[in-house]
């Protein structure tokens, strides 16, 4: 099954919208290792950079914005066999403060994809959905697939819904093969920290310089860490498997984690004696607990988290340690909008 599915991609055209960012960037990878014939990756860079992308002959990047059509025909001129759209305006509280911004990349750009693919007779489009955000806050755990709320708390949410829409969409009237994976909490080499950025790599960060980690809450909320590698693996498959066609299924660890003994594990690997400093919920944050059902994925692809949570910890650490001056000159921590405004 292993080899069926790597073999897959060999001598294929790709095109992995968002390929400059932490999860791209490894996908990007594994696609080249599996002897694809080009990798074309689109990204406005608003999130990712070009120093972490993999140096391989097989990759062509195009800078650009996956809601205008002078890149999507530039890259779909290409003849992509198979796409990955993990193109978003990352995240929750990003959304928040740029509502609008959010609106055209995930939702407008979503669309807009659709419409190329279909044009263009692409053979799998695989979808980047979030099961962080579409699920609510009041789904009983594990969270499964088909349980849906329409009681979201931030734009992202919204549009990260509004995706799989426009993928049942375009699936059910034009027959384009689509596939929904919804992600969970990804952390591992390659997520650069930053203001809208995940807690691991910014705990990760401010450990390295020695500063206290700070913790919205009381750190026994919870969520479903998930390594890199094996969401790289559920989209591998994804783009693969027959059965997957239609659906949508959670890519997760399925287990739970404290924050506040992440932030320990965090401090006590990296030797900072700064220790942890607690703050106020952000409004937004609802969930007191993640926790995913990988039931789905593992029928309908065989997938199976394998990593260790610790062990991919050590794996984020050391890749910080190898690209520090990189990270230091591209980390970015301003106040943004609803902190301007709250202040006040």
């Amino acid at each position: 099954m292993t080899s069926d599915y790597m073999k897959s991609y060999e001598n294929k055209i790709i095109l992995v919208t968002g390929g400059a960012g932490a999860i791209g960037t490894n996908l990007c990878t594994k696609l080249c290792d599996a002897g694809a014939k080009m990798v074309v990756v689109l990204d406005d860079l608003s999130s990712g950079y070009t120093w972490n992308m993999p140096k391989r002959k097989n990759i062509m990047f195009i800078k650009g914005d996956v809601a205008d059509d002078v890149y999507l025909k530039r890259v779909f001129f290409e003849k992509p066999d198979i796409v990955f759209h993990l193109a978003a305006f990352f995240a929750n509280q990003n959304s928040v403060d740029y509502p609008e911004k959010d609106l055209m990349t995930n939702g407008f750009g979503i669309l807009k994809m659709l419409e190329y693919c279909v044009f263009h007779k692409v053979q799998r489009f695989v979808y980047a959905s979030s099961g962080c955000s579409i699920y609510g806050s009041s789904a009983p755990l594990p969270l499964k697939e088909d349980f849906m709320s329409m009681n979201l708390t931030t734009p992202y949410q919204i549009t990260k819904m509004l995706g799989e829409l426009y993928c049942n969409f375009f699936n059910n009237h034009y027959g384009l093969p689509v596939v929904k994976t919804r992600f969970f909490n990804s952390y591992g080499p390659g997520e650069v920290p930053g203001q809208y950025r995940n807690v691991i790599p910014n705990f990760i960060y401010w450990a390295m310089k020695g500063e206290p980690l700070p913790i919205t809450g009381t750190g026994e909320e919870t969520r479903d860490f998930t390594y890199v590698g094996d969401l790289v693996d559920g989209l591998l498959r994804a783009g693969y498997f027959e059965k997957a066609i239609g659906q949508e299924f959670n890519l997760a660890s399925a287990r739970e984690t404290r924050i506040v003994d992440l932030a320990k594990m965090i401090n006590e690997r990296t030797g900072n004696k700064a220790g942890i400093k607690f703050s106020q919920k952000r409004k937004w944050d609802t969930k007191s607990r993640l926790l995913a059902s990988v039931d789905k994925a593992s029928s309908l692809i065989g997938y199976e988290p394998k990593t260790d949570f610790k062990a991919g910890l050590d794996n984020a650490i050391e890749w910080f340690k190898a690209n520090w001056d990189h990270i230091e000159a591209s980390a970015s921590f301003g106040p943004g909008l609803s902190s301007a405004v709250r202040d006040k």
